[in-house]
């Protein structure tokens, strides 16, 4: 039996896709210290390419009332999760996010020593490097949801990072921007309406049995938003601009969409 660091390293254009599928988040962190390149490349020769197409099967659909809170809407109960967008008509608590749950809030302390430990490998200088990044974002909180349609072919999971720095939260989303803008696989996004400092990008185009997807990166004010989103085709872009949009209005003015 193979693993992934034994399996033959596949197409460059899956490698690509497998990547930003399963390792976005640090290389978007690692980008901002210059580690990104190295990291991209250990995680794409690793990689597994095994995909399917399925979302979230219908024996996986909750039943009854989720511990997480009102399955309707979502948790509001702290200032930070009052920042996620309720999970509006159309759409349900998707799986959970990780180890973390399907609607979860993590503090700054924890954050902080988590996003850290994605440095676990490189070498002293750039371990150093990222650990003083990580210090500069003063980080709040993390609060995450994943939201999943009823048609059970779009999964979206949201981020917002609560920074107290403005000027942290603008020079970590115009890093990252950076670095997706120079990865020439991702196609263009949909365009988020009514809000200029939001950026999207769609995953390389697969085969029949690749699931499609957008990635998201915004700020608004001392907040950083994320967005992944995945869905079997037909899939369309627009409908996660849509809910971007929506995410970054209540974020703007959250009593419109409470």
């Amino acid at each position: 039996m193979t693993d992934a660091a034994t399996e033959p390293a596949p197409g460059g254009k899956h490698r690509v896709r497998r990547v930003l599928l399963t390792a976005l988040p640090v290389v978007l962190v690692l980008g901002a210290i210059g580690g990104a390149a190295g990291y991209t490349k250990n995680t794409v020769d690793a990689a597994d390419r095994t995909v399917t197409t399925t979302i979230w099967d219908e024996d996986h659909v909750p039943k009854g009332k989720d511990p997480a809170g009102d399955p309707s809407r979502g948790r509001h109960d702290t200032e930070l999760a009052k920042l996620l967008l309720p999970v509006p008509k159309g759409y349900r608590l998707g799986p959970d996010i990780g180890d973390l749950g399907n609607d979860s809030e993590t503090s700054g302390a924890k954050a902080s020593a988590a996003m850290k430990e994605m440095g676990r490998g490189l070498a002293g200088k750039e371990r150093r490097e990222l650990n003083k990044f990580v210090e500069k974002l003063r980080i709040q909180g993390i609060a995450k949801r994943s939201y999943l349609a009823d048609s059970n072919d779009l999964l979206v999971n949201v981020e917002v990072v609560k920074m107290r720095d403005k000027r942290a939260v603008h020079r970590n989303y115009a890093d990252r921007r950076k670095l997706l803008d120079g990865i020439d696989e991702l196609r263009k996004g949909p365009s988020i309406e009514g809000h200029k400092k939001a950026a999207c990008y769609r995953l390389p185009k697969g085969d029949k049995d690749t699931l499609d997807g957008v990635l998201c990166i915004a700020y608004e004010g001392e907040v950083s938003v994320s967005v992944e989103a995945s869905g079997s085709e037909p899939f369309s872009p627009s409908e996660v601009g849509d809910l971007v949009k929506d995410q970054l209005d209540h974020i703007a003015s959250p009593g419109e969409y409470i």
